[in-house]
């Protein structure tokens, strides 16, 4: 074990490529591994663990000033070309299985996108959720990714996040698109946090409201996002809110999970192409 170990450290502190701020992948599968031997290595050997720590620091460093400079092009209004072009580098390998980008685990360009966003943990007691809401959990960043690809969103769009949670989908896309973007989220504190972040990059166009879907003012959007918020009758109100809501003007719906196959099945959506649970799907009003 210790033989193999030191090799592999051997092996990291060997390769200057991964001291380029543009290899982020590469630089978080070795974090992953120096992680993971750090746990096996055997406690008696202090300077071992102490070598892996850091290593460990000094590639944790590299990260930490990119995520400073990304942050300050954002508040300069330069974001969308600093924030994609690291995107395309810290996302799943293209040499990887088909299946790589599906599914709800997490990778590398998270990592990115909470260095660069920080959220802050929300603060206080949760309100709660009622028996149709869904525990939330964040949009992994490659799909937010995909459906700012995907929805065609632009400047003149607005985008509504219904059950944003902390946040990233609305904040990334007004930083990716320059879209106007609005998350409506039932929880008081995610929603504070979610203000903060955007206060903090200058996103003057992007907007938390702490209220309810089914009764919040939807008048304005042109792309509703929905990553299974919430199910049953909830979902069938918010459902039909929104076909009203395309009965003035055209919509495209984005969803993520198992909502996906209920709102495939409305009759006055169409899917823009075949789609499917684990990725995110997009429709458009008729």
């Amino acid at each position: 074990m210790s033989r193999a170990l030191h090799d592999l450290l051997g092996e990291i502190e060997r390769d200057r490529t991964l001291l380029e701020p543009g290899r982020l992948r590469e630089r978080g599968a070795a974090l992953d591994r120096l992680e993971n031997h750090r746990l096996g290595a055997p406690a008696a050997e202090a300077g071992l663990h102490e070598r892996i720590g850091a290593l460990c620091a000094a590639l944790e460093a590299i990260d930490d000033q990119l995520h400073r400079s990304i942050r300050q092009d954002i508040r300069r209004g330069a974001g969308a070309q600093a924030l994609l072009g690291h995107a395309r580098v810290a996302g799943p390998d293209p040499n990887a299985a088909d299946g790589a980008t599906a599914g709800d685990g997490y990778d590398h360009l998270d990592t990115l996108v909470s260095g660069v966003l920080q959220i802050e943990a929300p603060q206080g007691r949760l309100a709660g959720l009622s028996q149709e809401m869904v525990f939330y959990q964040p949009t992994p960043a490659r799909h937010i990714f995909d459906l700012l690809a995907r929805t065609g969103l632009g400047a003149d769009d607005v985008l509504i996040d219904l059950g944003s949670g902390l946040g990233q989908v609305a904040l990334i896309a007004g930083i990716c698109s320059g879209a106007r973007c609005i998350g409506i989220e039932w929880e008081a504190s995610y929603v504070q946090s979610a203000r903060r972040c955007a206060q903090a990059l200058q996103l003057d166009r992007v907007g938390f409201v702490q209220g309810d879907a089914r009764t919040a003012d939807l008048s304005a959007g042109t792309v509703f996002y929905l990553y299974t918020p919430f199910k049953g009758a909830m979902l069938r109100e918010v459902l039909d809110r929104l076909e009203a809501e395309a009965s003035i003007r055209e919509l495209r719906i984005c969803t993520l999970g198992p909502c996906t196959a209920t709102v495939a099945r409305e009759p006055w959506l169409q899917a823009a192409d075949a789609w499917e649970l684990h990725r995110p799907a997009v429709f458009r009003s008729g």
